[in-house]
């Protein structure tokens, strides 16, 4: 019963959000520039009003950048519609063109893969749907001026380990060799095990996709094609394509880049129901604790209010 009870909580909490997100349809239009900015999602039809909240929310605070969207195949022609009046025209990729290579299909890698080929010539920021900027972002913006990468934090302690040092956090029985256990524990585990012979001293950050910045240039794909590929020949092409084993190789090339960037967790956070601090800049909604309480709604609407105000 208490099972239920929560469901339904949930349903009526997302039912909640969607209406106030509604009104992000009232809200100024985004101005596309070509300054050497993208802003990329990954979004469907059933995201999308919370996408343009997050999107719009972000944009408002930077005041640069154009929109290029990979459609995960469920976008309609009324939701390009939408997109093309508030985002001003952006560029929407179909996923089923993207090639992954040797890299797994699914699990949001043709993002991270997209993501690759557009740094060549932009500084690329990976933005989920389910994130909301509340307040100016010195940060984000001093990172794009300076070419320099940055990542969400996964929590407040991660920081940049070696590969062989965050191997040695976790036990090989409980991940490594668990067919069972989650992708991202199974794969740290075995890092000191991995090969990648054109990187000296490999690092890892325990970091989150949901938000990061690529610099332009870089190398591309080529470190996430061999790391992945020295993730399958460790753990199996099925346990590696599984959920999660972008957001690691996400990690990794984050890592790897000159002076990246770890945006301090104070400001920048992942929303995990423990209240939100008085300087909070930027809040990522993670699925398990999205709607719990009202905090995601509130942050929504604030951002709404300042959009209409601008």
């Amino acid at each position: 019963m208490n099972r239920i009870a929560k469901k339904l909580n949930w349903l009526w909490k997302e039912r909640a959000h969607r209406a106030v997100a509604r009104h992000v349809l009232h809200t100024p239009p985004v101005r596309a520039a070509e300054d050497g900015l993208v802003l990329f999602s990954m979004i469907g039809t059933r995201v999308l009003l919370p996408y343009l909240v997050a999107v719009k929310s972000l944009h408002a605070r930077l005041q640069r950048g154009r929109i290029v969207i990979l459609d995960d195949g469920t976008l309609t022609e009324p939701d390009r519609a939408v997109l093309a009046i508030h985002l001003d025209n952006p560029r929407i990729i179909s996923i089923g063109d993207v090639d992954t290579g040797p890299c797994p299909r699914g699990g949001t890698w043709e993002r991270l893969l997209t993501i690759l080929d557009l740094r060549a010539d932009d500084y690329v920021i990976q933005l989920d749907s389910d994130t909301v900027t509340l307040a100016a972002v010195p940060e984000i913006a001093e990172a794009i001026d300076s070419n320099r990468s940055f990542t969400l934090r996964g929590d407040p302690d991660s920081r940049f380990l070696s590969f062989a040092e965050i191997a040695s956090l976790t036990d090989d029985a409980a991940y490594f060799l668990n067919p069972a256990a989650h992708v991202q524990g199974a794969i740290e585990c075995g890092m000191d095990r991995v090969a990648l012979p054109d990187v000296a001293n490999p690092r890892y950050v325990r970091g989150c996709s949901g938000f990061a910045g690529f610099a332009r240039g870089g190398n591309g794909r080529v470190l996430a094609e061999a790391f992945s590929q020295e993730a399958t020949r460790l753990l199996g092409e099925e346990r590696w394509s599984r959920w999660g084993s972008e957001q690691v190789t996400s990690n990794v090339v984050i890592a790897n880049e000159p002076d990246a960037l770890l945006l301090p967790y104070a400001r920048y956070f992942n929303f995990w129901n423990d209240g939100i601090p008085e300087d909070a800049r930027f809040i990522h909604f993670i699925g398990s604790c999205r709607y719990v309480g009202n905090a995601y709604i509130d942050a929504t609407r604030a951002a709404v209010a300042a959009l209409q105000a601008a």
